[in-house]
Formats: C-alpha cells, sequence, structure tokens
C-alpha cells in the first residue's frame, strides 16, 4: 500500500481571524476531513497572537504549543504558568482547562498540535540533523528553517507534508546549519 502524501505551503494557507479579535490561525490539517472543531482527532495549525487574552478550550484535548517567532507568550490559569519564550521548544498542556494568554512583548507565532485524549497520542520532535522516524499511521512535517529532504520529498522552508491511515517511516536530512523540522507523529492511545 502507498501512502498519499498531502503537500503544503504554510505561506498559501489562508488566515483565519479569531472572534476575540485577537491573533488569527492557518489550519494545516485536520483529520478526519470535515470533522469541524468538535470531531477531530487530530488538528495541527499556525496561530499569530497579537494581543493578551483567553484561549479556547477543547474539552478532551492535549495540546503541544512551540514558539516559532516573536518575544513568546505567558500562559496561566487553573495550575498552568508556563512562559513560552524559548523558539522551538515545545510545551505540552490540557485543552480542559481555562489558560490565559499574555504576550511578553510583540505579536508572536506558535504552531499548535491538538489530539482528541483516548483515540491517539501526538510525539512532537523539532530535528536539526538528519534522523529516521519510527512508523507512524498519522504524521506531519514541517520544514520550519532550511531546506529538508524526506525520503524523495524535497521540502524548502515553511513547506510540509502529511499523512493518515497509512504506516509510514521516514529517513529526514539536511545540509543547512541552522535547519529545524518540525516532526509530529500520532500514535494509537494507550
Amino acid at each position: 500500500m502507498s501512502t498519499e502524501l498531502h503537500r503544503f505551503d504554510v505561506a498559501a494557507l489562508p488566515a483565519t481571524p479569531w472572534k476575540n479579535g485577537g491573533g488569527s490561525t492557518r489550519e494545516i490539517a485536520s483529520w478526519p476531513p470535515g470533522a469541524g472543531l468538535e470531531g477531530f482527532d487530530w488538528r495541527v495549525s499556525i496561530a499569530s497572537i497579537a494581543a493578551s487574552g483567553p484561549f479556547s478550550t477543547f474539552a478532551g484535548v492535549d495540546r503541544i504549543i512551540t514558539l516559532l517567532g516573536g518575544d513568546g507568550v505567558r500562559l496561566h490559569g487553573q495550575g498552568l504558568e508556563h512562559r513560552l519564550a524559548t523558539p522551538l521548544a515545545p510545551f505540552a498542556f490540557s485543552g480542559d482547562e481555562r489558560v490565559d494568554c499574555t504576550l511578553l512583548g510583540g505579536a508572536s507565532s506558535d504552531f499548535n498540535v491538538m489530539t482528541r485524549r483516548g483515540r491517539l497520542r501526538a510525539v512532537l520532535h523539532v530535528l536539526h540533523r538528519a534522523a529516521e522516524l519510527p512508523a507512524a499511521a498519522h504524521g506531519l512535517l514541517l520544514a520550519w528553517r532550511g531546506n529538508w529532504r524526506v525520503g524523495d520529498e524535497a521540502l524548502a522552508q515553511g513547506q510540509g507534508l502529511w499523512w493518515a491511515d497509512a504506516a509510514t517511516a521516514w529517513r529526514v536530512g539536511t545540509e543547512d546549519a541552522d535547519a529545524a523540522l518540525l516532526a509530529v507523529q500520532w500514535h494509537p492511545a494507550r
């Protein structure tokens, strides 16, 4: 069985403004297709945060947020206190609780992974050099900095690919000194 790869370019993704006016989201992919915000198994997006304010709650969803650019944010609320100020350092938290976000300076952008608890579990790695990724039935790769070789595919900065329902392993590599590849894999929940 061959894996169907879905390619994307971050620059071509439409930005959807938030209802509260505090930012916008560029959805990269969601599974299953058409599930909407209440029925997805997993969802990946890039958000631009332009103002302090509350995060949306997502009951039964585990979240991983990674700062991509800007000064970062302080996440705080019901038992949570975290400064998201180091680029490319993933931070996991529950989507169940109310979380407020305070800008640490100017606008910031972040990479968001949301996974329905009990169905799948997400693993996010930020790679800076060649690596072998074990097989996973669902996954997404985003070349954030530099050019990457992903199997037979070439990914330029800002480009990526995702797959679903097909166990796929990857060998990834780059020759760029300051490269960064965001690699998300979903595995069955334990």
